[in-house]
This record gives C-alpha cells, structure tokens and sequence, in this order.
C-alpha cells in the first residue's frame, strides 16, 4: 500500500474519482450515458469534450516545463488561431467547403506555429527568461488577434469547420478523439524514443546537457513551437464549438488551468521529469473540478475560491513532506548508517 500511495499518479488519480463520484450525491444519473441519433451523451461525456483544448494546451505545457521552461502565451496563441481560421471562413463566398476550412485550419496552425517559434527563439536564441519571453507573447497576442478581427466578434456558419469542436465521429465527439490522438503521438515520441529522455536532460541540466553534446537549443525551440501548435489546435476546437472569434475571451485564463493540470500530473516546474499520462489526468481533475462548480450550485463569485481550494489539497497530498507531517510515516524507511559506520551489505553469502 505505501508503495501504491507513493506512486505519482496516485493522489491525481484519487481526487478525480472523488470529484466523479461526488456529483451523484448532486445529480443521480451522473453517470448516465445515453444514445441519441446515433451519439453518446452524458455528463461523463461533456467533461472529456470540454475538457479536449484543455488537455491539448497541456500537452505542450508539459513539454516546456519538463526542459524547465514556461508558456505563459498559450491563451493567446488561442485566441489567435481561432481570429485567423475565423477571419478567413467569414471571407469566403462557400464557408461551407471543405477547402476553405482546410486552409483556414492550415492558417491557423501556421501562425500558432510562427508563435511558437517566436518564444522558442527569444529563449534559446537570445537567452531571455521563458517566463518574461512568453509574458511578451501574452499580452502582445491579445492585441494581434484583435488586429486580426478589426476588434469585432467574428461569427461565421461552416458545418466542417463546426465539426472540429462539436461534431461527432464513430458515436464519440470529435474533439475527444482529436485530443486522444495528440495524446497517443505525444506518449509515443516522448517514450518510444530518445527525446523524452533528452528533453529531461535538459530540464535537469541544460548546461551539462550542452557540454556532453545535446543541442539543449533545439529542443528548447521544438518544444516551444509544440507548445505553440497545441494552443493553435485548441483555439480551433474552442473556436469552431462556438462558430465565433473573441480575441478578449478564447482561452482566457487557459495557461493557469494548464499548468496547474501538469503539476497536478505530477511534474516538477522546475524541470526533468514529466508524465504525459499525469498531465490528462490532470487536465480532468480540472475539467471535473469545473463541471462540479456548476453541478453544486456553487455561487459565481466563489468559484474560483472553491476551485483554488480543491487544487490546493491535491498539491498537498502530493507532496511526501505533508503527508508524513500530517499523516505519519507511509511505509518504513530504511534508517541510514551512522556517520563513519559502513553500512552493512546485503548480498554477501554466509558459508555453511
């Protein structure tokens, strides 16, 4: 058991189902999934689709912070991907065809790419602080995406581009599925090769990385412009559930929800190790989190207290220190020789 409970996912893992099951004392048939015109509904079912940008957004947080960084533009990025897919669908004479959404998403991602790279450059390149480089971004972001939208609400009518955030593929939404894709390729590239373990060597030590021949600059531009795709990917699904662009309220706030979902996954801000599966556990815990504010009625002026407050215990509970302070000890710990006593070894065999 104190091996279980000192596992990293572990308290994550808790609070979710807590949050989950804490609903039916609320709401019954929390867990209800029910089939209509050929798709799954429920409650269950709108978390994981709410919760897909989310989940994306952290993605490429956590890729950042595991090489020691920060995006603090990723809101921005949304807002922006969602003005340029937007600006350009509202500009076409056929919004409904598939071409002019396809390159309006191309769009999109391209200049979530461009800021991406943008932030990768200012901090490998030039060498300013991530967290001053992508502050930059945040607010600058805002302003373009309201250039890009004449400081109007843009609203368009494109049943493909819809479909991106609310439509449906195989009974599940599209979004879901979307968001599992970027989950497995993450999962894949970061732990089937050996740019997982490089990208913790450079959050680790960057320095040392550089000096035993890691490019700790490439990596650190490829994460930033991942981090940057991701957020584009979300402005589109954020964007296109709504069939509108708000460059003051796409992605609002989404960077503090991101990390708070990777730290809650598990990984360190100060950089190393990750867990792509912490961070969507994570990203659920908040996603839960917010569809319980709303289950409970809790009153609009206190939600964010009430949500601090929730993310807070999982903080504590995660941390070893609190728990033996406040709980005891989880599990015996092998006590440490005297200082100038050698410690008895454990594998020399005794003769008959």
């Amino acid at each position: 058991m104190s091996t279980l409970t000192r596992h990293r996912l572990f308290w994550p893992v808790v609070v979710l189902v807590v949050l989950l099951v804490g609903n039916l004392f609320e709401k019954p048939d929390f867990f209800a999934v029910r089939i209509q015109d050929g798709h799954l509904y429920g409650s269950v079912i709108d978390i994981l689709r709410f919760g897909a940008p989310l989940i994306l957004v952290a993605l490429g947080m956590t890729l950042v912070i595991a090489t020691g960084g920060i995006d603090l533009s990723v809101g921005s990025v949304v807002s922006i991907a969602g003005a340029v897919a937007c600006l350009h669908i509202s500009r076409a004479p056929d919004p409904d065809a598939v071409g002019v959404v396809l390159v309006a998403v191309a769009m999109a991602l391209g200049a979530a790419l461009v800021a991406g790279l943008f932030n990768g450059v200012m901090v490998s390149r030039i060498g300013i602080q991530p967290i001053i480089a992508t502050l930059i971004l945040m607010v600058v972001g805002r302003g373009i995406a309201q250039l890009i939208m004449d400081g109007q609400i843009i609203t368009i009518n494109s049943s493909p581009y819809k479909w991106i955030g609310a439509g449906w593929l195989f009974a599940l939404p599209a979004a879901v599925l979307i968001a599992l894709a970027m989950t497995a390729v993450a999962a894949l590239v970061m732990r089937r090769s050996a740019l997982g373990l490089l990208l913790e060597s450079v959050g680790g030590n960057a320095e040392a990385s550089r000096l035993v021949g890691i490019r700790s600059r490439s990596l650190v531009l490829l994460v930033y412009a991942a981090s940057g795709l991701c957020a584009g990917l979300a402005g589109l699904m954020i964007s296109s559930n709504v069939s509108a662009a708000d460059g003051n309220n796409a992605g609002l706030l989404i960077e503090l929800d991101a990390i708070l979902a990777v730290v809650i996954g598990g990984t360190a801000l100060t950089g190393g190790r990750f867990s792509i599966g912490g961070t969507v556990i994570g990203a659920l815990v908040i996603q839960t989190l917010s569809t319980t504010v709303y289950t409970l009625g809790v009153p609009p002026e206190t939600t964010l207290i009430f949500k601090a407050v929730v993310v807070t215990v999982v903080c504590l509970l995660q941390s070893p220190a609190f728990r033996r302070k406040v709980f005891g000890r989880w599990g015996p710990r092998r006590t440490p020789p005297a200082s100038g006593t050698p410690a008895a070894p454990t594998n020399v065999k005794v003769p008959a």
